[in-house]
């Protein structure tokens, strides 16, 4: 076997389905990466709202217009938000995603990111999946590279990795038809890593993809990764399908953890050029995102503080963490527990 994966060679690994060896492959280079650290962020999300134009079949957060259960945070709801947040020991990201709101100027999400920047001045700001970014292109007629240049210029350090799902437009025309297609997620992160912001990526899983197009999704982030360098980590979602149009229609059922545990310690291995590889325990439940640490993750994510889109797929993880129940799960692992501060 070559020393990077090809889409044959991860296509039989997937096939073999032999779990343990996935995971003594993919946590030696867990291991040669980062050694025996598992990072984790103090970090708030914010979501600005839920009312959405895209209206997405797999999305259970969205709504239309004019839905009773519609909300849109202000300045002022914001400032609240802020003001908690400040009180919070070792705050080091804020992280914003919302839906596509079909009349909020972009000026409003540009006063939001300089709203953050003033009141936390020191704290990195993630937000605006590169789906945003074009709903922001689509809104201004601007560029990508004149609203990622005006974003950074209001404070904007990263991007999310949200909204790539999987890089095929066959499965996007299905689950997401009036989002960003692949090639324009694709475009977005190189045009982020160009103007130096930190981004991370991401894979949905679960839903109406076949294998090979969940190992295609993994070719393509690694050939950008071999073009720019820019990600920072990668994050596994697997479709969560309750009260989504999507999974009522195909009568979808979510994966199991078997599934998970292989995809991630598969994805591992085919990213060889990520340093590091997220078990977002929020998508994968604590249990499995603690057992992902022997599978090759080395990133925990965050205490995130009130996540919202996650949970109205119907999550059962709740909406926060504490530090010291992280850094326990990890001690458990048998890895030593490192806070990401401003990187």
């Amino acid at each position: 076997m070559s020393s990077r994966l090809s889409r044959a060679e991860a296509l039989a690994l997937y096939e073999r389905n032999d779990l343990l060896s996935l995971a003594q492959r993919a946590r030696a280079v867990k291991e040669q990466k980062s050694g025996r650290k598992v990072f984790y962020r103090i970090n708030r999300h914010i979501n600005l709202t839920n009312i959405c134009s895209s209206n997405c079949p797999l999305c259970a957060f969205q709504c239309r217009a004019g839905d009773r259960l519609g909300y849109v945070l202000e300045r002022d709801d914001i400032a609240k938000i802020l003001e908690e947040a400040r009180s919070v020991e070792g705050l080091s990201e804020i992280h914003i995603v919302s839906a596509l709101h079909p009349t909020k100027p972009f000026e409003y999400y540009v006063d939001v990111i300089r709203q953050v920047r003033c009141a936390l001045p020191t704290v990195e700001i993630q937000a605006f999946t590169p789906v945003e970014i074009i709903n922001f292109v689509r809104l201004t007629g601007a560029s990508i590279e004149q609203i990622l240049r005006t974003l950074i210029d209001a404070g904007l350090d990263g991007l999310p990795g949200g909204g790539a799902e999987i890089l095929s437009d066959r499965v996007r025309s299905i689950i997401c038809p009036r989002k960003a297609t692949a090639d324009e997620w694709l475009d977005v992160m190189r045009t982020a890593h160009r103007l130096k912001l930190k981004t991370n990526a991401s894979m949905m899983y679960g839903h109406v993809e076949t294998v090979e197009e969940r190992i295609d999704h993994l070719i393509r982030l690694r050939a950008l990764q071999d073009e720019t360098g820019g990600f920072q980590s990668m994050l596994l979602f697997p479709f969560h399908p309750a009260n989504t149009e999507l999974g009522k229609k195909f009568d979808l059922k979510p994966v199991g953890a078997w599934e998970n545990l292989k995809m991630l310690a598969l994805t591992r291995l085919m990213l060889d050029n990520f340093d590091h590889i997220k078990a977002f325990w929020i998508m994968l439940t604590l249990p499995i995102a603690q057992l992902a640490l022997a599978f090759g993750a080395d990133d925990l994510d965050g205490t995130l503080g009130r996540e919202r889109i996650i949970n109205a797929a119907g999550s059962t993880e709740g909406t926060s963490i504490t530090r010291s129940k992280l850094e326990r799960l990890i001690r458990e692992a048998g890895y030593e527990p490192t806070l990401r501060g401003v990187v």
